[in-house]
């Protein structure tokens, strides 16, 4: 009997080992051009020509419900572009977003940018650590404690609210709290398709334990 047991539990670790590969397999990858719907075909032709490129990353998958994908594309242009915050400040929440829902895609997408843009590699590290930076400037810290608390407690604090609003204004609060969101939503759609990242780029995001 422990002998066929001992089988038993043999095989089914065999089993979970190599299926896990199977798991991991990108579950919505390119669609190739010519197996574009018409309407995919006109989203992805608005898309390339007002971002500049071909559908990838997040818009990957989001493709398959062309009109999704074009809205959400114009959100993005206004809260990566034009909001009311600096772009050192939009580009480190990003980043924080990405490490609260360790997509791999969205950070290796926005880290040298939020680098460029100003943002201290110090803090993008303690970002990618999961640790508070130190030594952040007074609106550096608004928007991390800001982002942060509606991230992990879902609810925001009246002296992280009051601080916030103190700095940036009511129109950046939610500005702030739009790329949130925003990134938020992209990132829960390459972690549910599993989109991965471009071949020959490591993960730059250990994984926590839940």
């Amino acid at each position: 009997m422990r002998h066929k047991l001992a089988g038993t539990l043999a095989s089914l670790l065999v089993l979970s080992v190599t299926a896990i590969p199977a798991l991991a397999q990108d579950r919505m990858p390119p669609i190739p051009a010519d197996k574009y719907t018409d309407a995919q075909k006109k989203a992805a032709e608005e898309f390339a020509g007002g971002r500049g490129y071909e559908v990838r990353g997040p818009f990957v998958p989001l493709i398959r419900s062309p009109e999704v994908m074009l809205r959400a594309k114009v959100m993005g242009d206004h809260l990566r572009f034009k909001s009311a915050l600096a772009p050192r400040l939009s580009e480190m929440i990003i980043l924080i977003t990405a490490r609260e829902w360790t997509q791999q895609y969205e950070w290796v997408a926005h880290h040298d940018i939020a680098i460029k843009a100003g943002l201290r590699k110090e803090i993008a590290d303690a970002i990618a650590d999961g640790r508070r930076p130190v030594g952040m400037a007074e609106d550096e810290e608004a928007a991390y404690d800001m982002s942060i608390e509606i991230q992990r407690t879902k609810r925001v604090s009246d002296p992280t609210w009051n601080r916030a609003v103190a700095k940036f204004g009511e129109q950046g609060v939610i500005d702030l709290l739009g790329i949130n969101g925003y990134y938020t939503f992209l990132a829960m759609t390459m972690n549910a398709a599993r989109t991965g990242l471009p071949a020959g780029v490591a993960e730059p995001l250990k994984r926590f334990p839940d």
